[in-house]
């Protein structure tokens, strides 16, 4: 048995992360779910709820864990780590052996976040070779890379020809809106796309529910950004506008449940990534290539174990940027420059048949990139480490 304590949604990114691990984990062995605050309605998914509510441990066996009644059992258990803190998510449970799985944005961490690392937990893993090689250089030792996956039967090349706009050049942009996630760096490079072709459009999935996280965004060196509207959908419209984006050439796409957006993705022409840092793989660079869509994208922090020269239009002029808390620099990120972008993104409106072959390698490369093999791979750590 493995107890698994970790979040799950259809939504965000570690409650997918949660989902498909639990999921996926409970046709390999017997597995033991600890999530507080699961409800398996808000999944969107009614299979795979019944699969996770099936593995879901008995109540008063959570709420012990809660309260701290039960603070151990006997055998290996996987935490999430939501934060560079480096502890448990949920409950501090310890197991026969303890694995916890993290992806953070700092590249400096305390003395404190590294004895909560040792403490807490026999291995780290990591969701990208960046973050792994922060903790190394901050004296960890037990640390390995796991990287997240996709979910081939909704995230695949089939029918990825659009069925919408096809007199126009679709540009799309994924992620929460916010400064981490570039996507000021998306409208410079739009805006000037725009102004010289009257085919174009973007299309934006920016969905951000915090707005602590969407007001970083006021630090852009290349954008006028006031985050006050009382609703998402009015804000990024704000914001657009403000910058020049004609919205009659827009299409803000507003929350789906995650197995929708593939025919988003495939109704677009091109993805524009220039992502500051990731401390995963960026699950939605990821499922929009596994569609056989062509990127253009940051080869820096998480995106590098995702990008080749073959498979992607990797962005590899860079400049760091330094991201404060207080007075303290807390990580140094990577810039994109934005005259790279614009020149990645005119040459794909001028030269779009070699966008196919890009398209189609990603397409081969993301395929073997699965869930089932991420959740595979830590079957096999906890199994043989426990064992």
């Amino acid at each position: 048995m493995i107890y698994l304590v970790l979040p799950c949604g259809s939504s965000f990114g570690w409650g997918l992360c949660g989902k498909h691990l639990v999921k996926e984990m409970a046709g390999m062995t017997t597995v033991r779910y600890i999530n507080p605050d699961f409800n398996g309605k808000e999944l969107g998914d009614e299979m795979a709820g019944h699969v996770i509510a099936g593995a879901l441990a008995p109540a008063e066996e959570i709420e012990g864990m809660v309260s701290g009644r039960i603070g151990a059992v006997d055998y290996p258990v996987l935490h999430a780590i939501t934060d560079h803190r480096l502890k448990p998510w949920s409950v501090e449970l310890k197991g026969s052996f303890n694995a916890g799985y993290t992806f953070f944005e700092v590249d400096r961490l305390s003395s404190q976040d590294i004895e909560n690392g040792r403490k807490y937990f026999d291995v780290i893993v990591t969701g990208s070779t960046w973050c792994e090689n922060i903790l190394r250089r901050h004296g960890l030792d037990q640390v390995q890379t796991v990287i997240q996956g996709i979910d081939p039967q909704l995230f695949n090349s089939a029918g990825s020809e659009k069925e919408l706009f096809l007199d126009r050049f679709v540009v799309f942009s994924g992620g929460k809106f916010e400064l981490r996630k570039g996507q000021d760096i998306v409208i410079r490079a739009y805006k000037v796309l725009q102004d010289r072709h009257p085919d174009v459009m973007l299309v934006n999935a920016w969905y951000n529910p915090w707005q602590f996280s969407m007001q970083t965004m006021s630090g852009s060196p290349y954008i006028r950004c006031n985050i006050d509207q009382s609703d998402y959908l009015s804000t990024v419209n704000a914001v657009l506008d403000a910058n020049g984006i004609d919205l009659s050439r827009v299409v803000s796409v507003l929350p789906h449940p995650n197995a929708q957006m593939a025919k988003i993705y495939k109704n677009t022409d091109i993805g524009l990534f220039p992502n500051r840092c990731e401390g995963g793989t960026n699950l939605v660079l990821m499922e929009y290539m596994a569609c056989g869509k062509p990127v253009i994208a940051s080869y820096s922090s998480g995106h590098q174990d995702i990008l080749t020269a073959q498979n992607s239009i990797r962005i590899q002029r860079l400049r760091q940027m330094q991201i404060q808390s207080g007075n303290k620099v807390q990580s140094l990120w990577d810039d994109p420059d934005l005259d790279e972008v614009i020149a990645h993104l005119e040459a794909a409106y001028q030269n779009r048949k070699p966008l196919r072959s890009i398209a189609s390698r990603a397409a081969q490369d993301l395929a073997q990139l699965t869930w089932q093999r991420t959740a595979g791979l830590f079957y096999r750590l906890m199994t043989q480490q426990s064992a």
